[in-house]
């Protein structure tokens, strides 16, 4: 039987970034709070029996290894339960607005309702922190203060506000920038 299901991968914008240590394994502490924008990616889930994961993606050309998207299908498949998932890209990559933490959490919480798992939001969650630092805030799919890596999250109610995002034609990696050495609370 093939369902399919298409939802908002949102974006988000950390309000404020305060870094308050470096872990042993490289990770930054950190302190912010995350606001949910009602804008992203656009994703199509075709549920089928066909034992595989498709991702298509037009104009991304990332290795399914490392796509998050991919790898959280991976993480819930079971059997031959297959999926066809089609990414509508609106939110620019290295943007820092994390629309790839976003499509993995989005696919979670599909594939978990479409292969009718029954996980938890905190089983997403846990699920999900393995993929990346910002995929549980979006599991949750709410404004959040947030600190550890930022996979320790109290909800907030923000105001409505908008929004101008601008982004420059460049790429900027999140994991570089965090790996960067110097990078620490008193960096200017």
């Amino acid at each position: 039987m093939k369902q399919t299901l298409t939802l908002l991968s949102p974006a988000k914008l950390n309000l404020f970034l305060h870094i308050t240590g470096r872990r042993p394994d490289g990770y930054h502490e950190l302190q912010t709070l995350f606001q949910l924008l009602d804008w992203g990616d656009l994703m199509t889930f075709s549920a089928n029996d066909s034992g595989e994961i498709r991702v298509a993606s037009p104009g991304m050309d990332i290795p399914l290894e490392d796509n998050l998207v991919y790898r959280a299908a991976l993480l819930l498949q079971r059997g031959a339960r297959g999926v066809a998932i089609s990414v509508d890209k609106r939110v620019p990559c290295g943007a820092g607005l994390g629309g790839g933490s976003s499509n993995a959490a989005t696919t979670l919480l599909a594939l978990n309702h479409l292969w009718q798992l029954g996980r938890s939001q905190a089983e997403l969650q846990a699920l999900g922190a393995s993929l990346g630092a910002d995929v549980p805030v979006f599991v949750a799919g709410h404004s959040a203060w947030a600190e550890g890596i930022g996979e320790i999250l109290e909800p907030v109610e923000l105001p409505s506000r908008w929004y101008v995002i601008i982004t420059p034609a460049c790429h900027v990696s999140t994991g570089q920038i965090f790996s960067h050495l110097e990078l620490t609370r008193n960096t200017s």
